[in-house]
């Protein structure tokens, strides 16, 4: 920051507590000539969304950043603390990040409650009791060179939340104090959601802070992961809660969601977790009992349906590859597959029924694009028929004239033999 912008900040009352007026900051010239651990947080700091700000060493480790003379910048009468004992973190960056009036300088629109939250959390509750081990602020968003969150270098963009969560949750040296398991990222990297986050570049898809929280990070309660779940999957969450499982779980504290879904290690859904190998429903249900046979019945409408679906699919593929106009019949037919993505939903009420009236609807359109199909099949045979017949037509012309031109020739010819 150049010098008059400095001045012109402290005349307006905008410049950071630790700007000195001109724009110097000692802390840094004299670590920036020094090597190795000792330098190497001014390399960081470069980078650092507190830099960039005009935010400077004084605000955080005290002293008087204004002064060469490190008895003076570093005296302890001008609050100088070097370094920061762990525990303390979270309240010293709570000075700045709480108070709303400091903080709309910056950012008008950021929160203010990270503090707060964070004092209700799992790693707040640690810190409080004594365990400097706990995360804190730095352990997530690093420190020196703090970044915003959507930087795609910044430890807690979304692309990146995941690995840093793992930093100490898949660390068994780490977590053997705490008796957790650590093989939460190796699973969530198996999962529908770590495929969308990761190869799709969806950063709305859930890592770890979307059912965890960030700030006030605690495991969520088995009664409540529906409603954790249901924040994406509004429709499955309604549908559950009407559901003969949903008073069968609860009652026995069970996650229902998790029960067939798993948490972290979530897979693709299909309604191969409805019958045959490998099923869910097996699990409390065998194939004779009556929630044995509504699933197997849920099954066969939803394979039903896929199958229907494909077949038209198939038909109508071909029908305009071989140059037929079948657009409309092939847009009806996404009508086909969107119910049956209701069926597939529908499961989540668990009856026959629920599932059977969106397969009922996609039946009806998948044949009739089937019939399409076969009609544009049928008229292409039609006109390769005609197209044939027509070709043959032409060459029995082409060798008639042939013929006829031989024989006109042969007449001209004649004379000159006498």
């Amino acid at each position: 920051m150049n010098a008059p912008l400095a001045r012109l900040l402290l005349l307006t009352g905008l410049a950071p507590l630790s700007l000195s007026a001109a724009g110097k900051d000692s802390c840094l010239d004299c670590h920036a000539s020094l090597s190795g651990s000792l330098q190497e947080p001014v390399a960081r700091f470069a980078n650092d969304i507190h830099r960039q700000a005009g935010i400077g060493c004084a605000t955080c480790h005290g002293g008087d950043n204004t002064s060469t003379d490190p008895k003076i910048s570093m005296s302890p009468a001008r609050g100088f603390t070097g370094k920061i004992a762990r525990t303390k973190v979270p309240a010293l960056c709570a000075k700045c990040h709480s108070d709303a009036g400091y903080m709309q300088k910056f950012k008008p629109q950021q929160r203010v409650d990270q503090f707060a939250q964070y004092q209700t959390s799992v790693h707040g509750k640690r810190l409080a009791a004594g365990d400097a081990a706990a995360a804190n602020c730095v352990d997530c968003h690093s420190v020196h060179d703090i970044r915003e969150v959507k930087n795609a270098l910044s430890p807690v963009h979304p692309l990146r939340l995941p690995e840093t969560c793992a930093r100490c949750h898949a660390s068994a040296t780490h977590m053997a104090g705490y008796k957790l398991p650590v093989t939460q990222f190796e699973e969530y990297r198996t999962s529908v959601h770590w495929e969308a986050l990761s190869k799709r570049r969806d950063l709305s898809a859930p890592s770890c802070a979307s059912c965890h929280g960030n700030h006030g990070a605690k495991p969520p309660q088995a009664t409540s992961v529906a409603a954790v779940c249901g924040t994406c999957h509004a429709l499955q969450e309604d549908l559950y809660k009407k559901s003969p499982h949903q008073p069968v779980f609860s009652g026995m504290g069970v996650a229902g969601c998790v029960a067939c879904h798993t948490n972290h290690g979530v897979q693709s859904p299909s309604e191969k977790m409805l019958a045959g190998d490998g099923a869910v429903c097996v699990q409390c249900h065998d194939a004779e009992s009556a929630g044995g046979k509504v699933a197997a019945g849920m099954h066969g409408l939803i394979r039903g349906l896929e199958s229907s679906v494909a077949r038209s699919s198939a038909i109508l593929l071909r029908a305009r590859v071989a140059g037929m106009e079948v657009s409309d019949s092939l847009l009806r037919l996404q009508e086909a597959q969107e119910a049956l993505v209701k069926a597939r939903v529908a499961v989540h009420a668990f009856r026959t029924d629920a599932v059977g009236q969106p397969v009922k609807e996609g039946m009806k359109i998948a044949e009739q694009s089937f019939r399409d199909g076969q009609s544009a099949m049928q008229e292409r045979d039609v006109r390769r028929a005609g197209l044939a017949v027509s070709l043959i037509a032409i060459l029995i012309t082409i060798a008639g004239l042939w013929l006829a031109i031989r024989r006109i020739e042969a007449r001209r010819m004649e004379p000159q033999e006498r």
